[in-house]
């Protein structure tokens, strides 16, 4: 059995990696989900560019009357009300709500009205951390059992791989032919672009990225044709986990004082028997700018500190580790301690409390640690 299911896993990257058209590949990927997951029912949504609140359904097995109706059930629909809450994590329909007020729920009684006994439900929202996210959710009727922890843990599996795949798509939307990528890719603005096919061979660059690398990279660190040693290490993780890929695996970043690089990792649409990818190299500027409150210094150890300085621009952990020389469970350690003494719950909380503690203190800006 686990034999068939890692095939399964396989035929499913395969597909998830098939295309860069989102609907092509989420209908022909759930093809093979929907042999690993068993369910009566299923929906796979993505948000509209600039409309978070409308989406596009590139999977609905379910009846055409349910989605007619869904806009004015979206606001009373329990399971987009749970994984709102939790993006990226898994949940089952016991995590979500009672039995007595999902069989009270409108969405559950609308389901019913549709001769869709709706029992169970399993779902997850994909955020991908930009304007748009996507939605997976199953259903299965009082027929069978209840979604297990097993298969849960499955769903929570592929969940970074369906996310990499909604944004992968979504950032190169207009590509709807392979003859079109690598013009594509030249001309997004805003974005360098490397196109390799491992283990060493480039295929393409943009007329800036050199530029680029060598403005965000000292030349100690540059290895194989001018690319950072960094950058082939992440790639050949990646091309060895054939697709299977934990949250932010395939996306690397460098912090600087006011923005940061972010490199993405795209796989490509295989052509005579290699697949290549594309390192899509962006700056970004720091979207959270909250200086460190001064009296937080009496609470916090030096090193400590200048962790929180990172948090509060908005630099994840594993670019804090980076930029710090420590390991990723050495900044996880640091911020159980950080939220103990300052006595928050966690990242946003302490966020909000900065701004608020700044704002008394007169708005004084902090600096990075050089």
């Amino acid at each position: 059995m686990g034999g068939l299911r890692e095939r399964r896993l396989l035929e499913l990257m395969e597909a998830l990696t098939s295309s860069l058209d989102l609907n092509q590949v989420l209908s022909g990927s759930y093809q093979v989900m929907s042999q690993l997951l068993v369910a009566d029912y299923a929906a796979i949504c993505v948000s509209k560019p600039g409309q978070p609140a409308a989406y596009d359904w590139a999977v609905a097995k379910m009846p055409r009357a349910f989605f007619d109706r869904y806009p004015e059930l979206a606001g009373e629909d329990f399971v987009r009300r749970a994984v709102m809450r939790k993006p990226n994590r898994v949940l089952r329909d016991s995590e979500m709500l009672s039995r007595e007020a999902l069989r009270q729920s409108s969405l559950y009684r609308h389901c019913r009205e549709l001769k869709m006994p709706l029992e169970y439900v399993m779902a997850v929202l994909l955020d991908v951390k930009s304007e748009w996210h996507g939605g997976f959710t199953l259903y299965r009727e009082s027929k069978r059992r209840p979604f297990s922890e097993d298969e849960r843990q499955l769903l929570q599996r592929l969940t970074p791989v369906l996310a990499s795949t909604v944004r992968n798509c979504r950032t190169l939307a207009e590509v709807s032919e392979q003859g079109q990528l690598l013009d594509a890719l030249f001309h997004h603005e805003g974005i360098e672009s490397i196109v390799l096919v491992p283990p060493g061979k480039e295929l393409m660059r943009t007329a800036h990225s050199t530029a680029l690398v060598q403005k965000w990279f000292a030349p100690v660190e540059l290895g194989r044709r001018g690319l950072p040693s960094v950058l082939w290490e992440r790639l050949a993780l990646l091309q060895a986990a054939g697709g299977l890929i934990f949250f932010g695996q395939d996306l690397w970043e460098r912090p600087g004082p006011d923005r940061s690089l972010k490199v993405t990792f795209v796989p490509l649409p295989e052509q005579e028997g290699q697949r290549p990818w594309a390192l899509l190299l962006q700056e970004v500027p720091h979207l959270v700018m909250v200086p460190p409150p001064r009296e937080w210094q009496q609470k916090l150890t030096p090193q400590e500190m200048r962790v929180v300085e990172w948090m509060l621009r908005g630099v994840d952990n594993q670019s804090i580790a980076e930029q710090l020389g420590r390991s990723v469970n050495t900044v996880k350690t640091h911020l159980k301690k950080i939220y103990f003494k300052l006595a928050v719950p966690g990242r946003a909380k302490l966020i909000l409390a900065a701004q608020e503690l700044s704002a008394r203190e007169g708005g004084r800006r902090g600096l990075l640690p050089q």
